[in-house]
C-alpha cells in the first residue's frame, strides 16, 4: 500500500511475520516504490517491507542522489539525500510501528550507494545492509563506530558499470568502522542473477535481528 506523506513517495506492506526485522528497499536509477517489492518477498519472506522512491531525477529517471558522471558523485547532494532518507526511516519507524530495530536496506545500484552512504553517515538508521553492485559513495572522516553491523556486499565479476575495485574497498571501509562485513563475488554484470537471490536469503536467514 501506498502510505502517508513521510517526504517520499514509497510503498510499505506490514508483513506476515511480527517478529521480522522490516526491510528497507532502495532502487537503482530509472526505479520506483514499486520494484524492489518483488525481490524483498523473495530474500524475507514475510517481512515488513518499506519501498521509497527516489527524489532525484536524471533524465527523468528517479535516483536517491545526483552525480556529476557516470560512477562520479555529487557529494553534497548524497549528504543532503542521505540525511533526508535517515530522517523518512525514522518518520516510517514510528508511522507504522516497527518497533526497536532498525530496518536492514537492501539496496541496488544506486540504491546500494545510498544504503552506503547511510551506514557511514547516519549510524544507528539501519541495523545492516544487502548491497547489491555497491560502490564507494563517499569517505566521511571521522569515520562511523559500525560496531558489528552485519553488511552483505555482493559484486558482479562481469559488471560493467561497478569498477573491479570499489566494492573491496567499500568492504574495507566499512570494515574499518566496525561492520561486519561479507564480501562476494557473484558470476553476472550489474542486473541481479538467481546466486545473488539465493545468497542475499540465505545470508539474511543468518541474520539475528528481529523487530
Amino acid at each position: 500500500m501506498h502510505g502517508p506523506d513521510l517526504g517520499f513517495v514509497h510503498r510499505f506492506e506490514p508483513g506476515t511475520r511480527a517478529e521480522a526485522a522490516p526491510l528497507l528497499l532502495l532502487h537503482g536509477t530509472g526505479g520506483n516504490e514499486d520494484d524492489l517489492l518483488p525481490l524483498g518477498q523473495r530474500l524475507a519472506p514475510g517481512a515488513p517491507l518499506l519501498s521509497p522512491r527516489g527524489k532525484v531525477l536524471e533524465n527523468g529517471m528517479p535516483r536517491f542522489f545526483r552525480r556529476v558522471a557516470p560512477g562520479v558523485f555529487d557529494e553534497p547532494d548524497l549528504r543532503f539525500q542521505a540525511r533526508q532518507l535517515a530522517d523518512f526511516i525514522g518518520a516510517a519507524r514510528r508511522a507504522y510501528d516497527l518497533g526497536d530495530t532498525a530496518p536492514v536496506a537492501v539496496g541496488l545500484s544506486n540504491g546500494a550507494n545510498i544504503a552506503a552512504a547511510l551506514l557511514l553517515l547516519f549510524p544507528g538508521s539501519l541495523s545492516g545492509a544487502v548491497l547489491f553492485r555497491p560502490m564507494v559513495p563517499l569517505v566521511p572522516d571521522p569515520l562511523p563506530r559500525l560496531d558489528g553491523v552485519p553488511v552483505l556486499i555482493a559484486a558482479g565479476r562481469q559488471d560493467p558499470l561497478v569498477p573491479p575495485d570499489h566494492p573491496r574497498a567499500l568492504a574495507d571501509l566499512l570494515r574499518s568502522a566496525g561492520a561486519v562485513v561479507t564480501l562476494h563475488g557473484t558470476v553476472g554484470g550489474h542486473g541481479l542473477t538467481r546466486e545473488d537471490l539465493d545468497l542475499g536469503q540465505q545470508w539474511l536467514q543468518s541474520l539475528n535481528v528481529h523487530r
